[in-house]
């Protein structure tokens, strides 16, 4: 699957982040990520404890990913409501899900505090970021002052994670794009 110039750590960290957001943490299994990055048994507990060490691993770069992602939409001084809406309306395959967020749907990522560290972060950080951006919005009167920055990121947050929830239900994109117009019909600055 993974070209053989990759090192076997990185294809197996690679293979199981893909299978990770295909099937979750329980329908992955050791040997599944052998056969996707190419790697025998014995390379990949070599390189790794085992597949809890590797899951973590995988869940820390989707994690770093998913945060260098975000921040490439929000990065830079322009209006508030601009960067916010350049974060929601990124390129997404809306129909997979979000790699992070469906973590959340895993009970055995959930019951493991380990596992559940950098999906717990990455969303933590995320709503603090959307939350300094707006109140920098709030700062800069592009807001009403009496929006509750904490919380309308927690909108945004949920917005995304639940639009990611209607799409794949629906089969279509249109329910995350509905949802994400909505939200910013909702935060659209009044002139």
């Amino acid at each position: 699957m993974y070209s053989l110039a990759m090192s076997t750590p990185e294809r197996l960290i690679e293979s199981t982040r893909e299978l990770l957001w295909e099937r979750g943490y329980v329908g992955t299994s050791p040997k599944a990520i052998q056969q996707h990055a190419g790697a025998g048994q014995g390379s990949m507990y070599h390189h790794f404890a085992g597949k809890p060490d590797l899951a973590l691993a995988a869940i820390r770069r989707t994690a770093q990913e998913m945060r260098a992602t975000a921040e490439a939409s929000l990065a830079g001084d322009g209006p508030a409501y601009d960067r916010v809406a350049a974060y929601l309306g990124r390129e997404r395959d809306v129909l997979r899900g979000c790699p992070v967020g469906r973590l959340t749907m895993d009970p055995d990522v959930i019951a493991s505090d380990e596992l559940r560290a950098p999906v717990t972060e990455t969303l933590e950080w995320l709503r603090g970021r959307l939350a300094d951006i707006v109140q920098e919005g709030v700062d800069r009167g592009e807001f009403s002052a009496s929006l509750d920055a904490g919380e309308v990121a927690s909108a945004v947050v949920a917005t995304v994670q639940g639009g990611y929830v209607l799409a794949r239900a629906t089969g279509s994109p249109e329910a995350f794009d509905a949802g994400v117009r909505g939200l910013l019909a909702l935060l659209a600055p009044r002139s």
